[in-house]
């Protein structure tokens, strides 16, 4: 969209085009696909910074910013020349507009966030545990890839919640989401001291897939006495 758009859609919002100019606007409304679809969206991102601006002091500053911006990558004189400061704004801040509204205001929860996997630190003894030890380089390397089939070696031998734990979070970092998630949920089914984490990480394996609903579900089903409870509350709260 160009900005010459821009300053358009905001003219007749405002009222402030011609009889003549707004029967034309209308009619290439209907008559312009691309360019109604283009005008709905202005006017929703119109809309949401005016709730998120609600406040006229806050919105006055908002648009200062955008006019700082226009003065810095245009120049007003040659270009547009008796145009209002909000329209130089406008015009000078398509992608800025756009990219507040999207990446700031208007964001869920991230799985990069809260994604901190821990380092893993096996005793090694005997020749299968070579597997393992490789398994433990490639993993605390970010080498996920690597450490998946290494784990799986392993665990055809010496199956411990503890691995069982690391090869579920490789296959989630590599984005293999329902074998990750069979990993955490055979490990929430035991004892072992892995069960409330696995619990957590089934909850951020539904987090990168954007499944809000799902994640937030599952974070309440999580145990006030999970040593990591700090971080469900928090992200039970960026979900509310």
């Amino acid at each position: 969209m160009n900005e010459e758009r821009y300053i358009l859609f905001d003219q007749y919002l405002q009222g402030e085009l011609t009889a003549d100019a707004k029967n034309d606007f209308e009619k290439q409304l209907l008559e312009d696909p691309e360019f109604a679809s283009e005008f709905e969206t202005f006017k929703e991102v119109q809309f949401q910074l005016a709730n998120k601006f609600g406040i006229e002091q806050e919105r006055e500053a908002f648009k200062q910013n955008l006019t700082q911006i226009s003065e810095k990558h245009f120049d007003n004189k040659t270009k547009v020349i008796g145009l209002k400061p909000w329209y130089l704004a406008v015009a000078a801040s398509v992608a800025v507009l756009f990219g507040l509204f999207f990446f700031n205001y208007n964001q869920n929860p991230a799985f990069a966030d809260y994604n901190d996997p821990e380092q893993a630190s096996f005793t090694v003894r005997g020749t299968v545990n070579e597997s393992l030890k490789q398994a433990e380089e490639a993993y605390n390397a970010k080498r996920y890839n690597k450490a998946i089939p290494l784990f799986e070696t392993v665990l055809k031998k010496q199956k411990t919640a503890e691995i069982q734990f690391f090869y579920g979070v490789s296959l989630l970092e590599e984005s293999h989401y329902l074998k990750a998630e069979a990993v955490f949920n055979e490990i929430h089914a035991g004892t072992s001291v892995y069960k409330e984490k696995a619990l957590w990480y089934l909850a951020l394996s539904k987090l990168k897939q954007k499944d809000y609903e799902a994640c937030k579900q599952i974070l309440e089903s999580i145990s006030e006495d999970y040593e990591g409870y700090d971080q469900v509350e928090e992200l039970l709260h960026q979900l509310d």
